[in-house]
């Protein structure tokens, strides 16, 4: 398998908005968010989908995502974060948290953030 454009991001080889990486898992903001600090939690083994993680690497997996909604409800001051799991864009095993105070907030088309947008929502969310 050829490798996947997060594959790049997680080795630096494309630029991204990283708010949090430990051993196992790295985050980064979409540049196509639905709602202002959506971000894409990653395994940084490349595996196609989620649920053909090997347990200790899906474990880790959700673990970052429990870990960075927490961090996004608290910075965004929002009451909830949606989690959508598509896995038709990119054949990379990923997680999408998406800060929400509504239902509406989920159903936005995506946009294409600013760079500068990008930065200062990496800047607060960063841990």
């Amino acid at each position: 398998m050829a490798d996947s454009i997060f594959t790049k991001i997680i080795r630096g080889e494309v630029p991204s908005y990283k708010i949090y990486e430990d051993d196992k898992t790295f985050v980064f903001l979409t540049i196509e968010p639905t709602q202002p600090g959506q971000a894409l939690v990653v395994p940084k083994k490349q595996v196609d989908q989620l649920w053909d993680l090997s347990e200790k690497d899906y474990q880790a997996v959700m673990a970052t995502v429990k870990k960075v909604a927490q961090r996004l409800r608290q910075v965004l001051k929002v009451e909830r974060v949606a989690v959508r799991v598509i896995g038709e864009e990119v054949p990379h095993a990923h997680v999408h948290l998406i800060p929400i105070s509504s239902a509406e907030d989920f159903y936005h088309k995506a946009y294409v953030a600013s760079q500068s947008e990008l930065a200062e929502m990496a800047k607060r969310l960063a841990f």
